[in-house]
């Protein structure tokens, strides 16, 4: 298990005003409305995708990217993306900020989460993750080429995988340093060859008059303050998607390499 990013701590927490409370109402119960309606209609079609498409999900992931691009909308964080689209096959590996990279990235194209396996028992995060064909992994050496049976098997069935290396979020003012552990996966099972990784830098806009690291996630928050706390802000914020050129295993002599490329990609376009 990677340990938690503690860094500097927050700010305390204003208390949420009346107006807040209205904010909380007017954007929450839309946005659990669209979440938990978006997943019964994604396990509901999925009943029919997977005896007929198997590992293939041509229609569900749709729903996602739909759900994910509103879902934002209603949080009121405006959604810009810079670079070329990256369709070939592959991974994606971006920094990890905050919960919320889940939907910005999600909103930007048809992925799937490679996640540490605790998540799949966190509440809601969770069950969403499990539905949307989540990877759920332990990050050990020891599973490196069970995982990368795994990641094989993905990746032929069309999916694009999109990882942190940097194993934690942060307060969004940084990027931590890759862990170089599921790079290696990369390298084996006849992957080598013909897979590229695309690096992604996600950038968080804090709301005028709010500390910078408001979008963060990190250290001993919980998830329920924090999306509280998004949810009364009176005004949104901004979150960038770099798309950087992906890069291909293939140049690169081991996993330290690659997840070195990877990161100074990452690092180039973060501009805190």
């Amino acid at each position: 298990m990677n340990a938690t990013w503690h860094g500097d701590p927050p700010p305390p927490d204003p208390p949420i005003t009346p107006a807040g409370w209205l904010s909380v109402i007017c954007r929450g119960v839309p946005l659990a409305l669209l979440v938990f309606g978006g997943l019964a209609l994604h396990l509901t079609l999925r009943l029919i995708e997977r005896p007929l498409c198997g590992a293939q999900r041509p229609v569900t992931p749709r729903i996602t990217v739909f759900v994910c691009r509103n879902a934002l909308r209603l949080m009121g964080l405006r959604l810009r993306l810079t670079g070329p689209e990256f369709s070939g096959q592959g991974a994606v590996v971006a920094n990890h900020s905050s919960w919320l990279d889940i939907f910005v990235l999600n909103a930007t194209r048809r992925i799937y989460f490679v996640s540490k396996a605790e998540v799949a028992s966190w509440p809601a995060i969770g069950w969403l993750a499990r539905a949307t064909g989540t990877v759920f992994i332990e990050r050990n050496r020891s599973r490196a080429a069970e995982q990368a049976q795994v990641f094989q098997t993905r990746l032929h069935a069309g999916h694009q995988l999109l990882f942190f290396p940097e194993g934690t979020s942060s307060d969004g003012q940084r990027v931590l340093p890759f862990k170089t552990t599921l790079f290696a996966a990369f390298f084996a099972g006849g992957l080598k060859e013909t897979l590229a990784i695309e690096p992604v830098t996600v950038l968080y806009q804090a709301p005028p008059g709010q500390d910078p690291r408001f979008f963060g996630w990190w250290g001993d928050m919980t998830f329920g303050a924090h999306i509280l706390k998004c949810l009364a802000s009176g005004a949104g914020g901004q979150v960038t998607v770099v798309r950087h050129p992906p890069v291909h295993v293939r140049d690169f002599a081991d996993r330290k390499a690659l997840a070195a490329a990877c990161e100074a990609a990452v690092r180039s376009a973060h501009t805190v």
